[in-house]
């Protein structure tokens, strides 16, 4: 158990230290639930255990949407940036080959699908996608505490 001074200095120094990490998947099922697992594994090894489950659901849904509409390479990029706003920010992108920007679209009850934009967009500070010469990128920030 990490105690309060332990924590404080923890988060001293992935504040004042710059984060970064990616990974390239194929687009396969079991994708997934690497990105997780390896976005679980840099968040704790990084002291920003409170954005965890967030971030891990978010990669999920964009990992997913990436997979249904490429057969491509994905990527994933997580770093931090501070922001004159919102502070220190964590900065996710998801990318693929595929130039087509995602749709945010309202699902109704029925529908299985359709909800993962809404997801990202309520769950962020802010989110977005860019063209880029080789596909796009999705990609959303999350507050980061202290």
């Amino acid at each position: 158990m990490i105690g309060v001074s332990e924590s404080a200095e923890a988060a001293e120094a992935v504040a004042s230290t710059p984060v970064f990490a990616e990974w390239s998947f194929p687009a396969e099922a079991g994708s997934v639930r690497t990105a997780r697992a390896l976005v679980r594994e840099a968040l704790s090894d990084w002291g920003l255990h409170t954005v965890i489950d967030v971030t891990e659901l978010l990669v999920s849904e964009l990992v997913t949407n990436a997979m249904r509409y490429t057969s491509g390479p994905i990527s994933l990029r997580m770093r931090s940036r501070a922001t004159p706003v919102e502070g220190r920010v964590l900065v996710v992108e998801v990318s693929d080959p595929v130039e087509d920007p995602p749709h945010e679209r309202m699902a109704t009850p029925d529908d299985e699908g359709g909800r993962g934009l809404q997801l990202v967009a309520c769950a962020s500070v802010r989110w977005g996608t860019r063209c880029e010469k080789t596909g796009k990128t999705v990609w959303f920030e999350l507050a980061l505490p202290g």
